[in-house]
């Protein structure tokens, strides 16, 4: 049987669409990620403390 090289390049194609694309995503949630605070770093009311 003859190999179907235009289907395994299709493949390879989407698969570096597809690795590109989750790249850009990761990429571009970090730079989002400093603007809100950091979990666990709650500011709290400023309150007296008698």
């Amino acid at each position: 049987m003859k190999p179907n090289y235009q289907y395994e390049k299709r493949q390879r194609e989407l698969e570096k669409k597809k690795k590109k694309a989750e790249k850009e995503l990761k990429k571009a949630a970090p730079a989002e990620a400093p603007a809100s605070p950091e979990p666990g770093t709650a500011t709290l009311p400023d309150t007296p403390s008698n």
